[in-house]
């Protein structure tokens, strides 16, 4: 077993085209450790929905150079097979360790298969390339990211000519081309013959980025803003001067691109202490409201002043920002359909009824929301919002910060903020309260374990709430293809658990709706739906054993 797993590493070893990790991995040949080359050889890297998202390192389990060759190879072969060849493939990248490296690869190998290549002048946020597609008449897109994965991860992204995300059966069917890709000598990589892109591209997405504004709408909201290390800096700011608002404050020490996140443990406004330097930024400029991208800045974070929380300032949940625009464009007249993803709060239904609009849930994830017929806005609770699909078939983060400053900008006129539309949803629907438990992991048996018993043993009721009725979302529903996910009905709340699809998390999703009667009921209402979903926490965990 030993001598095969060192002779499997040898023969990677042989075909590796980085010095890098090419070091690495004789190093590890070498010293005979075979727990670590045992973990890096243990299979593949398995080609999703999501493309490919890993640590980097040498070996096929993890991102490195050899395993971005065969997933550019299995692209190349599927694209020719349904009779793309010929067609343009533009390719993105972030400031990622080997972001540049990858994209240039796939470069390469798309040259190489007969197909055109097209490279973004440097690394700019993932909208970017979504938005490049469309405009360019791609027959399909690749964005080297990890998003908001931590420092050591680098990913793949892969959309088709619609400018979407790939979804099934596409996704497998890529999987299997890249399956046959033979030794990596035989795949062609020509050392040029591929288009470098000028800031023309960037220039056509920032006239796009007008289009999400109404005309003549104030523009007086001032911001905060930070990158969180990522590329967002640069092209936020342009869109901010380009639409009239005041030029935003940075977060000095986040505002340029650093593949190490040196002052976040996680490069995710979500996660705790991300946000630290920009509320003690806002502290000392006392903006309107916080804007943060995160790295590849397809995500959105908003927070706010709120004198009732220590340090003054909150952080919004994605499900209350994805109201807050509902109920801005709503209030603008849009027409169309919202969709959001089943794990996103039901505010938006109820916001979309009752101004006379189309709405739809789908499974999680932009690749399906983008997918909805009629789409005018959607949005998913984990910060990512669509405010502009015909430019943009994916979540934008430089969008949707025009959207809610725009927003902010309007109540600001009125005496208002953004709290105070908050109040005025839950006096008009309920009080939607939602939360999320989230378990990270180092052995993926735990998240499956956790599923198993769930499914063998579904809870009845949780914080003393009945559960009305429990679907495994595997076997489908007449409105979703199969999903690996749980949901419970309960009265007055929701829940629904799921693994994570780019991250070892295991991430429950709560939502519950108090009635409320009066603005004077608002903090009793509140309070309740905190305790509620502190019980509805409590009670899962013990019920999945985590």
């Amino acid at each position: 077993m030993q001598h095969d797993l060192i002779a499997q590493a040898r023969t990677w070893l042989a075909e590796d085209p980085d010095p890098e990790t090419r070091d690495e991995l004789g190093a590890l040949i070498e010293a005979g450790d075979t727990d670590e080359l045992a973990a890096r050889f243990a299979g593949t890297l398995q080609f999703g929905t999501a493309g490919l998202r890993g640590e980097l390192g040498a070996g096929p389990m993890r991102m490195n150079r050899s395993v971005v060759i065969r997933a550019a190879a299995g692209l190349a072969a599927y694209l020719k097979a349904q009779g793309q060849d010929g067609g343009l493939v533009v390719i993105g990248y972030d400031a990622r360790y080997k972001s540049e490296d990858f994209a240039r690869d796939t470069a390469a190998v798309m040259t190489g298969a007969g197909l055109r290549a097209a490279v973004l002048p440097r690394p700019l946020p993932t909208p970017v390339l979504a938005y490049a597609i469309r405009h360019l008449g791609a027959v399909a897109g690749v964005e080297v990211t990890a998003s908001h994965n931590p420092p050591r991860d680098n990913g793949y992204k892969v959309y088709l000519g619609d400018g979407s995300q790939i979804v099934p059966p596409a996704d497998g069917e890529i999987a299997a081309a890249i399956a046959a890709v033979g030794p990596l000598a035989d795949v062609v990589r020509p050392e040029d013959g591929w288009e470098t892109l000028g800031e023309e591209v960037l220039a056509a997405y920032l006239a796009r980025t007008d289009a999400v504004l109404a005309a003549g709408s104030p523009r007086t909201a001032r911001t905060v803003y930070t990158a969180m290390h990522g590329v967002g800096t640069s092209v936020l700011t342009a869109a901010f001067a380009r639409a009239g608002f005041p030029e935003p404050v940075l977060v000095t020490e986040q505002a340029e691109p650093d593949p190490a996140f040196p002052t976040v443990a996680f490069p995710n406004p979500e996660e705790p202490g991300a946000m630290d330097l920009a509320f003690a930024t806002a502290r000392r400029a006392a903006p309107d409201l916080i804007i943060a991208n995160d790295p590849d800045a397809d995500r959105c974070a908003v927070a706010v002043p709120d004198t009732s929380v220590e340090g003054g300032w909150r952080m919004l949940r994605g499900d209350e920002v994805g109201a807050l625009l509902a109920a801005h464009l709503v209030e603008r007249g849009v027409s169309g359909v919202f969709a959001e993803s089943i794990v996103s709060s039901s505010l938006l239904g109820r916001i979309a009824e009752k101004a006379g609009l189309g709405y739809e849930e789908t499974l999680t994830g932009f690749k399906w929301i983008a997918r909805v017929d009629g789409l005018r806005y959607g949005y998913e609770e984990a910060l990512g919002y669509c405010v502009d699909p015909e430019g943009v078939r994916d979540k934008d983060g430089i969008t949707a910060a025009l959207l809610v400053v725009e927003l902010a900008s309007v109540l600001k006129e009125q005496g208002r903020t953004l709290l105070d539309l908050l109040d005025d949803l839950a006096l008009a629907h309920g009080l939607h309260a939602t939360d999320q438990l989230s378990v990270r992991v180092e052995d993926l048996t735990v998240i499956a374990d956790a599923m198993a018993r769930l499914r063998e043993q579904p809870p009845t009721s949780l914080a003393g709430l009945a559960v009305t009725s429990a679907e495994d979302l595997s076997q489908g529903t007449a409105a979703l293809p199969p999903t690996d996910g749980l949901r419970y009905q309960l009265e007055g709340a929701r829940v629904i658990v799921r693994p994570s699809g780019t991250e070892p998390k295991l991430k429950c999703y709560l939502e519950v709706v108090v009635p409320v009667a009066d603005a004077a009921s608002l903090p009793a209402a509140r309070a309740r739906g905190a305790e509620l979903l502190a019980g509805i926490k409590r009670d899962l965990a013990a019920a999945a054993g985590i």
